[in-house]
């Protein structure tokens, strides 16, 4: 019984246990299959890397390892509140939100406390 590649339909020559008949084949299926939690990924790593930078730039201003900004300051800068990638709850109740190493706290009147974590 002969094998077909599952990318192109062709005959498949070689080992037994052969999918594809060359790499470009199994790179193109492979490629399709993965492609809608591909593409889902990569948005959601954009705006984490984005949300990451724009943090990392605020806090550059300033020389004290944390700084205090207004909220629409981050969201004109083109901040999205609704990602990040983790929480740290402090002792006194205050819930940080990460985005990898960069987090910040929200504060009354919209404004925003930015911190790095140090390693």
């Amino acid at each position: 019984m002969e094998k077909v590649c599952l990318e192109c339909g062709q005959n498949i020559r070689g080992r037994s246990d052969k999918r594809f008949c060359d790499d470009s084949c199994r790179n193109a299926y492979n490629n399709k299959l993965n492609s809608d939690q591909t593409n889902l990924v990569r948005n959601v790593n954009n705006i984490l890397r984005k949300n990451r930078r724009i943090l990392m730039d605020v806090l550059k201003e300033e020389e004290k390892g944390m700084t205090k900004v207004q909220g629409e300051k981050l969201k004109r800068l083109g901040f999205d509140f609704k990602f990040h990638t983790h929480t740290f709850a402090n002792n006194k109740g205050q819930t940080y939100k990460f985005i990898y190493e960069m987090g910040y706290l929200m504060l009354e009147n919209d404004w925003v406390l930015i911190v790095q974590k140090k390693p």
